[in-house]
C-alpha cells in the first residue's frame, strides 16, 4: 500500500508498514557517516552506558563495518532471544509500532542522518535505532520487557490509554538511567545515541533524577526537542518487567485522574537521587523569550 509517513514521505510498505532495507543504495559516505558516529559515541559512553549494553554491542558486532544489513542482524538478535528487525521508511503510528514490539519485531528506520544533524536529529534514524536500541534486545530480561511493554501498548491503544504508555516507553526504554554497583549509568537509547545528553544526564547538575515508579511515570510531560528535565532511575531489569505484571489498566486510570505533572516537577514522597537545579532549562527558555 501507498502511505505517507510521519515526516511526510510518500512510500509504498507491506500491510505492516515494512520495507525492503535499501541495501545496495547504501553510498561509501554513509556507511562512514555510521562509522564514524559509532566510534564517536563509543569514545563517549565508556563508563557512562550499562555493561549489558556493551555485551550487546560486541554479540551482535555493530561496533564495525558500517551500517548493519538487517537480515544478518536479526540473525544474530534472533539467535540471542528471538527477536528480529522490521525495516520501517521512518517513524510509524503508534499502534503499528507497539504490535510489532509485541511480535518481538523491531521497527528500524533504514535512512542515516545528514551530516548536518550528525550531533542530533528529532526522527529517529537507522544509528539510533540499531545502535540504540538493539544491543539491550540481545539481553533476556530486556527482550522479555520490550515484548510485553509492546502488548501493553496494543491494550493501552485499544483503550483510549496511549498518552500514558508512550510515557512509560519514553522514560523507560528511551531516556532511563540504572543505578549500579559502580554508580548511576545509562541504558535509555535516546541518550545512548545523543552525543550531548550521554553527558548531559549524568553529569549536569540542570535536571532531577528521580525513582522509577510507574505510576508517577505515566503522569509526566517530556521533552521531544531537547534534552530531558528529568530522568527515571530503576535498580535493575527485573524492576521494568515486573512494573508490566499487574492491572495496568487502573493505573492508566488513575494516571489520568491524578492529572499531568510538569517535564521538571518533583513531588513530595518520591525517591530523589538528585534534585536538579533547573538552570539549562530557564536559560533555554531566556533564549526563546
Amino acid at each position: 500500500m501507498i502511505i505517507t509517513t510521519a515526516m511526510g514521505r510518500v512510500v509504498e510498505v507491506n500491510d505492516d508498514y515494512t520495507v525492503a532495507q535499501p541495501w545496495a543504495s547504501y553510498t561509501a559516505l554513509e556507511h562512514a557517516r555510521w562509522d564514524r558516529l559509532v566510534r564517536r559515541q563509543s569514545k563517549l559512553l565508556k563508563n557512562r552506558v550499562c555493561p549489558e549494553y556493551l555485551e550487546g554491542l560486541d554479540t551482535l558486532r555493530l561496533s564495525r563495518g558500517g551500517i548493519p544489513n538487517f537480515e544478518r542482524l536479526s540473525e544474530r538478535l534472533d539467535k540471542c532471544t528471538g527477536w528480529t528487525i522490521a525495516p520501517v521508511p521512518d517513524l510509524v503510528p503508534e499502534e503499528v509500532f507497539f504490535a510489532h514490539l509485541a511480535r518481538r519485531s523491531f521497527p528500524t528506520a533504514c535512512f542515516i542522518r545528514d551530516e548536518a544533524h550528525l550531533d542530533y536529529i528529532e526522527e529517529p534514524d537507522v544509528f539510533h535505532d540499531v545502535f540504540g536500541h538493539v544491543p539491550l534486545l540481545a539481553q533476556p530480561v530486556f527482550a522479555d520487557f520490550m515484548q510485553m511493554l509492546g502488548q501493553a501498548g496494543v491494550d493501552a491503544r485499544n483503550e483510549g490509554r496511549l498518552e500514558q504508555q508512550a510515557r512509560l516507553y519514553w522514560f523507560s526504554v528511551e531516556f532511563g538511567l540504572i543505578k549500579t554497583a559502580d554508580g548511576m549509568l545509562i541504558y535509555g537509547s535516546g541518550i545512548v545515541s545523543s552525543k550531548g545528553e550521554s553527558v548531559f544526564s549524568l553529569d549536569n547538575p540542570s535536571p532531577n533524577r528521580l525513582g522509577f515508579d510507574i505510576s508517577r511515570v505515566m503522569r509526566t510531560e517530556y521533552r521531544i526537542d531537547d534534552f530531558q528535565e528529568t530522568y527515571f532511575v530503576i535498580q535493575s531489569y527485573d524492576e521494568l518487567f515486573e512494573a508490566l505484571i499487574g492491572d495496568l489498566s487502573a493505573l492508566y486510570g488513575k494516571a489520568a485522574a491524578a492529572g499531568n505533572l510538569s517535564a521538571a516537577e518533583v513531588v513530595s514522597g518520591e525517591r530523589i537521587y538528585h534534585r536538579g537545579t533547573g538552570d539549562y532549562a530557564r536559560e533555554k527558555k531566556k533564549i526563546v523569550d
